[in-house]
């Protein structure tokens, strides 16, 4: 990026067509969405992003021959913002679902030839859909199973718009409703850690029931599973500047933002090292403590409760054996430290052997332990998981850490969450952690940001694009 005042167009401290031009911080999945859902309407965008890529914490970097994923990110079928956001970077065909939810479930605790379990889904309508997945799943007792589905039903009947639901961790609900420990081990949390970075009585009530009331219990559909067919810098880079530079966004990736502030005209100030943008409208989207510090007084009522967002760590263990020791793309694992495996061999480059990753959530006692200690502790549970591991060589060893990876869906959190608007006009914040009513996913990330570019629009006057994901904005 030059440095000093640009002197071409609406984009710079020149005079400014009122309405026209828009500054978003941040290159996250938020921060595009909001660029191209503004560019999309005929607004003028600047996108700044400090790092020298697009993508946020969703992203992939070269490791020797590899491209390597920092982390396993999926999707399901219910996540329609997200599946939007494909659609619109021309990326759907390389992130596909499953034609129908199968997800195997090893349990090492249970004798060996005896270990593997399935949840997955029939034809049927919701909830008699995977009435018998859970009928035949082994790792549950028949009181459990019976349980669990009176269960999901009280879950079914909840009210989301209850505020007081936000107040309530979702562990003490489960027992209130007959679920032993075991049943919360090999089901609630089995697909609660994965989509929430929280075990269940850490969970505000609010998100768990959004998540197992949307993906489970909605639509037959919706818990199919979709993932990344090739590396996410493809997708959340690659595509999405592609569609960016098509729409006419300007794009300046290693370019910090110093400060925000109002202007004297009624717009916006955004500084970078060597450079004022003037703008009618700014759009945060970076995490909550970096929003925080870019806020100007009086954005927020009580900015400090952005701080109060708690953050949750991500672990990712990635190991290269010199054969293929896995048949199938993924699965689950319990009783073992480890959670989710995934096959990365054909995604990341590999010619020779197989590479798996191993999505650790809840991550607080791993994430800050020596690499070799952490091959110490998952390279002998993935020999118990996997038997072909035993006679291979293991090529390469190494992880990666995401220690701010979500925020964390805390009981309480959703009063600290804000909406797109705040109290400074033309100034709006985009981000997972904002007030999306989901936790903090790709699906949350890209509602976030068309609910910003919404709230922008309506204010700049703008048509809003006819092909825009349609959601409600929330409160």
């Amino acid at each position: 990026m030059s440095h000093g005042t640009r002197t071409e167009g609406p984009r710079t401290d020149g005079p400014v067509p009122a309405g026209r031009h828009a500054v978003v911080v941040g290159g996250g999945l938020a921060g595009v969405t909001t660029a191209l859902a503004l560019a999309d309407a005929g607004v003028g965008v600047t996108l700044l992003e400090g790092r020298p890529r697009l993508g946020g914490l969703a992203f992939s970097f070269r490791r020797g021959d590899l491209t390597v994923d920092n982390g396993q990110h999926v999707y399901l079928r219910c996540c329609t913002a997200y599946r939007w956001f494909l659609d619109r970077i021309g990326g759907a065909e390389l992130a596909p679902l499953q034609d129908r939810l199968d997800v195997p479930v090893v349990d090492l605790e249970r004798p060996e030839g005896r270990r593997l379990g399935r949840l997955r889904r029939d034809a049927l309508p919701v909830p008699l859909h995977l009435g018998r997945s859970l009928a035949a799943y082994p790792h549950l007792s028949l009181a459990d199973r019976a349980a669990v589905g009176r269960a999901a039903l009280a879950l079914k009947g909840l009210d989301l718009t209850d505020p007081a639901l936000d107040d309530q961790d979702f562990g003490s609900w489960l027992a209130a409703h007959g679920q032993s420990a075991r049943a919360v081990e090999a089901l609630w949390d089995l697909v609660g850690v994965a989509t929430l970075n929280a075990v269940a009585g850490e969970t505000s009530l609010a998100l768990a029931a959004m998540v197992f009331r949307t993906g489970l219990l909605s639509d037959r559909s919706a818990a199919d599973i979709g993932w990344a067919r090739v590396p996410l810098g493809e997708l959340h880079d690659r595509l999405a500047r592609k569609a960016l530079d098509s729409a006419g966004v300007r794009t300046e990736i290693r370019t910090r933002v110093t400060s925000v502030c109002a202007d004297t005209a009624g717009g916006w100030r955004v500084e970078v090292p060597g450079e004022t943008i003037r703008a009618d409208a700014v759009v945060l989207a970076v995490p909550q403590r970096e929003a925080h510090d870019l806020l100007p007084e009086g954005a927020l009522d009580d900015p400090g409760r952005l701080l109060g967002i708690g953050t949750a760590p991500i672990l990712n263990v990635h190991v290269v054996y010199d054969r293929q020791v896995l048949a199938r793309p993924f699965f689950a694992a319990l009783g073992t430290p480890v959670q989710w495996v995934f096959d990365r061999t054909e995604a990341s480059g590999l010619k020779r052997g197989q590479y798996l990753a191993l999505s650790q959530s809840v991550a607080h006692a791993d994430i800050d332990e020596p690499v070799a200690a952490l091959r110490e502790r998952y390279l002998p549970e993935l020999q118990r998981l996997l038997p072909r591991t035993r006679d291979a060589r293991v090529e390469d060893f190494f992880v990666t850490r995401e220690r701010t990876a979500t925020f964390a869906p805390a009981p309480g959190v959703g009063r600290l969450r804000p909406g797109a608007r705040t109290k400074s006009p033309g100034l709006y914040l985009a981000g997972a952690w904002t007030a999306t009513g989901w936790p903090a996913t790709m699906e949350g990330a890209v509602r976030s940001g068309v609910g910003a570019a919404d709230a922008a629009l309506d204010a700049l006057g703008r048509p809003r694009p006819r092909h825009l994901f349609a959601i409600e904005e929330a409160a």
